[in-house]
């Protein structure tokens, strides 16, 4: 697999920082101030990776717009109560992401989440300057629309044969399937390897760092 891809576009929550449990730690408690019934965690991490208003349809599909709105609302304020720093990301990532860009990748997110909680968690863990450019669910079309893939490579002029994805959840590697990218999937998030491999990835790792002498 070594010098097949020039681009490699990373998820963000469960493949470069360990935010799930912390996602549906929050999207239950929003739940249950807004007096609505609480998913199971799993029902939350199947949501990981979608933008927020697709993901409350998925979780909340009974409950009145309004009534989810303010789910969201509620969700945000509890994410973001908590403070970021470096050790979000999982360990040795972001000296994966340097050799990475050292060696001469180009590197890039596509994320369910949105531009300005992106750009707050790459600001806190130190990583915005290792990226080329990202694209999230505001900005775009939500995963597993392939358009965030289309646009990354569009932008950096990269070919869909020379660009890998990688990520936890099924949102990513269908998104891949759909813009005909190869793909990566880690399994510290959201989903299991026996899930993601349903999506035909390359492979299924355990951490993003396992990647380092494998591309």
């Amino acid at each position: 697999m070594k010098n097949r891809f020039d681009l490699i576009i990373f998820d963000w929550d469960g493949t470069l920082m360990d935010s799930v449990d912390w996602i549906v730690h929050c999207i239950q408690q929003a739940a249950m101030s807004c007096e609505c019934e609480v998913p199971e965690a799993q029902a939350v991490r199947d949501i990981v990776g979608l933008s927020i208003e697709n993901a409350m349809k998925q979780l909340f599909p009974n409950e009145e717009p309004e009534i989810r709105q303010k789910i969201a609302v509620d969700y945000a304020k509890t994410f973001f109560s908590k403070q970021i720093g470096p050790d979000d990301l999982f360990p040795g990532v972001h000296d994966m992401l340097k050799q990475f860009r050292d060696q001469g990748y180009r590197l890039a997110v596509a994320t369910g989440k949105k531009s300005t909680g992106l750009h707050a968690a790459m600001n806190a863990t130190g990583a915005a300057n290792l990226f080329c450019t990202t694209r999230c669910a505001d900005q775009t079309a939500s995963k597993p629309n392939p358009l965030m893939l289309d646009e990354i490579m569009a932008e950096l002029g990269v070919d869909k044969h020379r660009t890998l994805m990688v990520g936890d959840s099924v949102h990513d590697l269908q998104m891949a399937l759909n813009a005909q990218v190869a793909s990566i999937g880690v399994t510290c998030g959201a989903h299991s390897a026996a899930t993601l491999q349903k999506y035909n990835p390359l492979l299924c790792v355990n951490y993003p760092t396992d990647l380092i002498g494998i591309i």
